[in-house]
């Protein structure tokens, strides 16, 4: 087993940029809004780009691999996570997302919560999140009036800050913004307003799952400083756990025989070194740590986010051992 690389898989969006050839090489022309860097949806699967299994197919490497590339305790059937980075050169849609139940009963796929952590931010970029002093009611007339911002809280952002979205946080980015965006495996968004763009609009599906008590807010995280580098948790939930370590020069884990592990790289570079071999990490990559893959060792100058799905309570268990 070794850290898995896969080729990024590119979108064209309305309100896409090419800002993402600050950060990378080989992306293509256009307005690129999505790149889907750890995938395997009906909509886009990913390819590994190293190693032995080098031009396989994700959904192919989960079939010949199974538990010691998931984990124990994640089912082969549905990948649970899907990694992009967004790049936006206007607004997106004011949307929102349903949880799992109304998602499977209407889509035939999981809900869709989310977290976004702010790779690159120019002067004066924000995010929508959440309503602020208005019913179901007037939120559908303001929809209707094409008035919906008066009604939503916009929060000015900078590089590195870290956002929770559930499902039901209605919610919009402005431009100027490259967006690290870890979810679970869902395309499903409900447009509610979309600036007279022409795509579909989804209103009636966008109220019924909409939750009016949601508050948007910038997450602070919990910060567990160590020699070396330190470790924000900032989401815990039955989806993902996101935690960011910012690297001083190394730092050493073993990996999860009941999970697989996500890493991916917003800041500076690094090497990933294992038993056997050695792999790179620089701005923009996402790397996956096998369940069966051992003792690892990351070396180098770098902020990394690691996502995974997680057994709550045990990383509850170790933040309050931490902390003791």
């Amino acid at each position: 087993m070794y850290p898995i690389k896969f080729n990024n898989l590119y979108y064209e969006k309305v309100w896409g940029s090419q800002d993402f050839k600050k950060i990378r090489d080989g992306v293509p022309n256009g307005k690129i809004g999505e790149s889907w860097d750890v995938a395997c949806h009906p909509k886009g699967i990913s390819i590994v780009k190293n190693g032995k299994y080098n031009g396989m197919k994700l959904d192919e490497l989960i079939e010949k691999l199974g538990s010691d590339l998931l984990g124990t305790k994640i089912s082969r059937e549905t990948f649970p996570l899907l990694i992009k980075l967004l790049s936006t050169s206007d607004k997106l849609s004011i949307q929102v997302h349903p949880n799992d139940e109304y998602a499977t009963l209407h889509e035939g796929e999981m809900g869709k919560t989310e977290a976004w952590y702010v790779l690159d931010a120019k002067e004066d970029s924000y995010i929508v999140l959440g309503t602020k002093n208005c019913t179901k009611e007037e939120f559908k007339k303001a929809i209707e009036t094409g008035e919906v911002e008066k009604y939503m809280k916009k929060i000015q952002v900078k590089k590195g800050d870290v956002f929770y979205l559930k499902s039901g946080l209605i919610h919009t980015m402005g431009p100027g913004l490259i967006i690290a965006e870890i979810q679970q495996n869902s395309d499903t968004t409900y447009r509610v307003y979309d600036y007279n763009r022409g795509r579909e609009i989804h209103i009636n599906k966008a109220l019924d799952v909409m939750n009016f008590n949601f508050e948007g807010k910038r997450s602070n995280g919990l910060k567990i400083e160590r020699d070396n580098y330190s470790k924000t948790y900032y989401c815990l939930d039955e989806h993902f756990s996101l935690e960011v370590y910012d690297v001083i020069n190394s730092f050493e884990e073993i990996s999860d025989e009941e999970r697989f592990f996500i890493f991916t790289c917003v800041e500076g570079e690094g090497m990933i070194k294992y038993h056997n071999g050695e792999e790179s990490i620089k701005l923009g990559d996402s790397i996956l740590i096998p369940a069966k893959l051992g003792n690892y060792r990351i070396v180098g100058s770098c902020k990394l986010i690691k996502s995974y799905v997680p057994h709550v309570e045990k990383v509850e268990n170790e933040i309050l051992e931490t902390i003791r």
